[in-house]
């Protein structure tokens, strides 16, 4: 089932995935499909879904569960729950379904069921003979560049640093004047007027 409430294009199981390939590959369209987390969508993203809609007609986008990205990338992580990162791409223009990858679904199971035209991945996602043995399922692998000087997991270090660094600040001034306060009662003085 394709669920098109509010125009959202979400297969809710690879059944409807399957149907939905029937029907494009009745209608001749050639079909591109990406896969990844799609924490904190960025306008990286909304560029790599552009590029990867020009190698074809229809646009499948494999997002992975919460639980597959907790399992690769720790605690923590994702930011975005995957409802929220489904219906964001959704709204991508260039996007025409997109389906959750659950954590134990087998190696490489939505690339079998779909068997895309062209594959769309970047330089990290797989090793060349993985490539060679996934051009026997599909058309053709093409690998895409980063689209955005920064990355979702780069943003979040760089938010982590920050606020790290505010911690410290704020901890520092006020670590030094209890301190210097201990140290006054220690010696008997007065508290400062303040």
């Amino acid at each position: 089932m394709i669920d098109a409430a509010n125009g959202h294009k979400v297969a809710t199981s690879y059944q409807a995935v399957k149907q939905f390939i029937k029907n494009a590959r009745r209608l001749k369209k050639k079909i591109v499909l990406t896969q990844g987390s799609f924490d904190m969508l960025h306008i990286g993203h909304a560029r790599y879904c552009r590029e990867a809609k020009k190698h074809g007609d229809t646009l499948i986008v494999g997002v992975d569960s919460d639980e597959k990205i907790r399992a690769r990338k720790g605690e923590g992580r994702p930011i975005v729950p995957q409802a929220e990162r489904l219906e964001m791409l959704t709204h991508l223009e260039y996007v025409d379904l997109v389906v959750l990858k659950e954590l134990n679904t087998p190696k490489w199971e939505l690339i079998k069921i779909v068997r895309p035209d062209v594959l769309i991945a970047t330089a990290q996602t797989y090793t060349q003979p993985q490539i060679e043995e996934l051009e026997q399922i599909c058309g053709q692998v093409v690998v895409l560049q980063p689209m955005a000087t920064t990355s979702t997991s780069a943003k979040l270090r760089l938010m982590q640093i920050e606020a790290a660094q505010k911690i410290q600040q704020t901890l520092t001034s006020k670590l030094i004047s209890t301190i210097e306060e201990t140290l006054r009662e220690l010696k008997g003085e007065k508290k400062p007027a303040r």
